[in-house]
């Protein structure tokens, strides 16, 4: 018996996180009783969402996508405002559904993973894993030093304490710098917030890297590739 919401992550349903959400929601039934957060069944059981059949059985055979977001798509299924969203390019999952691991704003490029294992995505999203996440950073002119050691050191956001865990220069033309950062956090926005925080605005941002896996340089936005199973995110 496991818990209902890591059951159906691991099966390909979903997230785990978004899984919790159909629960509170009251949207996930076993033998038509609404279950509740926390519940446990077994694969097999007869679980519904919105009255449509959930296999819960062995899990999915694992598969891990990498995408080059282009600008203009956002991370999520369906956009009420009819964006193209990054969904909409990838290929047919071997089984399952995709999940997205860790989400990039609509004006964000660069390096988005996909998996159809709810529970991986669950586990290296959560932030005590304290995956580190890279990215080329271009800013509206010429930051000084202090600025620099003010963002390693750290500054407060409107939801806590923030830092990157490494500052580097990448050279600056007459109205902008590049440099490359990192973060062990998925915070909503939180590179441009703490740029921001300093009095410098991002104008262009560029995810290179999630843990150990990098943004191939071959692969081209709005392109994707399937990682094999030697690569090191597949453990």
């Amino acid at each position: 018996m496991e818990r209902i919401q890591k059951l159906l992550a691991t099966s390909g349903h979903g997230s785990r996180r978004e899984i919790e959400q159909w629960i509170r929601d009251g949207r996930v039934t076993l033998k038509g009783r609404v279950v509740q957060l926390g519940e446990r069944a077994a694969a097999g059981a007869d679980l519904r969402l919105d009255g449509q059949p959930l296999a819960s059985a062995a899990p999915p055979a694992r598969a891990v996508l990498i995408y080059h977001k282009p600008v203009g798509e956002v991370t999520t299924r369906h956009d009420p405002a009819g964006r193209p969203t990054v969904f909409e390019r990838l290929p047919a999952p071997p089984s399952g559904r995709w999940v997205v691991i860790g989400r990039l704003d609509v004006n964000t490029t660069g390096l988005l993973l996909f998996t159809n294992d709810g529970a991986l995505a669950h586990r290296l999203m959560h932030p005590s894993a304290e995956i580190e996440r890279e990215y080329l950073v271009r800013v509206h002119g010429r930051p000084g030093q202090d600025v620099i050691d003010r963002l390693r050191r750290g500054v407060m956001l409107e939801d806590g304490p923030a830092s990157f865990g490494r500052i580097e220069a990448g050279g600056h033309s007459e109205s902008h710098s590049w440099y490359r950062v990192t973060l062990r956090e998925g915070r909503n926005r939180e590179v441009r917030r703490l740029w921001q925080e300093v009095g410098y605005e991002v104008s262009r941002l560029t995810r290179l890297r999630y843990g150990p896996v990098g943004l191939p340089e071959d692969l081209r936005p709005g392109a994707w590739r399937l990682m094999s199973p030697g690569e090191g995110l597949l453990l």
